[in-house]
């Protein structure tokens, strides 16, 4: 990425900072990815499918097909438990979806185990 940060997609503002990998505008609260700023300059933007080959997009609910662990929980998330408005992002170890998990907080999950609703 250049020295210079991108001005806000939403309000033109060219006050924009980094927050991980995100750019986040302080006048209007806009924040994006600054993967989709390099990825438009050249290459396709990354998709990303859910376990069925469903394309997922930031907003959307999904829901768990598979059982899974947390550490430092006494239960797991079962089968069918739905997330709401998912956010999509370069996570670790393939990680790439952002949520709240009621019962359970912000954490990050894999695409392979949860189908769009």
């Amino acid at each position: 990425m250049s020295d210079t940060l991108p001005p806000c997609p939403e309000c033109a503002s060219d006050l924009t900072y980094e927050m991980g990998a995100l750019l986040v505008c302080p006048m209007c609260g806009h924040e994006w990815s600054a993967e989709l700023e390099v990825d438009t300059a050249g290459d396709e933007p990354r998709v990303i499918k859910d376990a069925v080959g469903n394309v997922l997009a930031d907003g959307d609910t999904v829901t768990v097909i598979k059982s899974l662990k947390v550490k430092g929980s006494p239960q797991p998330i079962k089968v069918g438990t739905k997330v709401r408005g998912i956010r999509l992002v370069d996570g670790v170890d393939g990680h790439d979806i952002d949520c709240k998990i009621d019962g359970f907080g912000q954490m990050q999950l894999k695409s392979s185990v949860v189908k769009k609703v």
